[in-house]
């Protein structure tokens, strides 16, 4: 019984970091963190545009994560601005499981079947035991397919 206990909480555990480094808020996450967050989550994406620009975190795999997501949702969209924040998080970090997803959408958006799939790929590494965006790209993709 305490293996299974022990067994139990340790999955628990590794559940929790299946959530991508910039969707989960933490006590510890910088002002421009949270507040560009809070304002993607109201979709007031210029307004986040904004946010991220005069926090100028040009290093941090989220700040360029959020920024190319918010052009890509902003309208009208700058994919081709948006394309190049989401290859900064992932050069900072390969495995910054938001980029790859919000990303690989972009793909998708460009008709770049191939390349969402490997971002898909990449994301199935990243998510040892599965997680939201590896299902979400994975929708995604399954719905581009069954519109082409």
């Amino acid at each position: 019984m305490k293996y299974f206990s022990f067994m139990f909480l340790l999955l628990l555990s590794l559940m929790g970091t299946a959530m991508a480094d910039d969707a989960k808020p933490s006590i510890s996450d910088p002002a421009w963190l949270t507040d560009a967050r809070a304002s993607i989550k109201a979709e007031k994406y210029d307004q986040a545009i904004r946010q991220l620009q005069a926090a100028n975190e040009t290093n941090s795999a989220d700040w360029n994560n959020l920024l190319g997501y918010s052009l890509r949702k902003k309208q009208p969209p700058d994919l081709v601005g948006s394309e190049k924040y989401y290859q900064a998080a992932l050069k900072i970090d390969p495995n910054h499981r938001g980029a790859l997803e919000y990303y690989g959408e972009l793909k998708l958006m460009n008709k770049d079947l191939p390349g969402a799939e490997a971002l898909l790929a990449r994301l199935d590494k990243a998510c040892t035991f599965g997680c939201e965006e590896y299902s979400d790209l994975k929708e995604a993709v399954k719905k581009y397919k069954s519109k082409n």
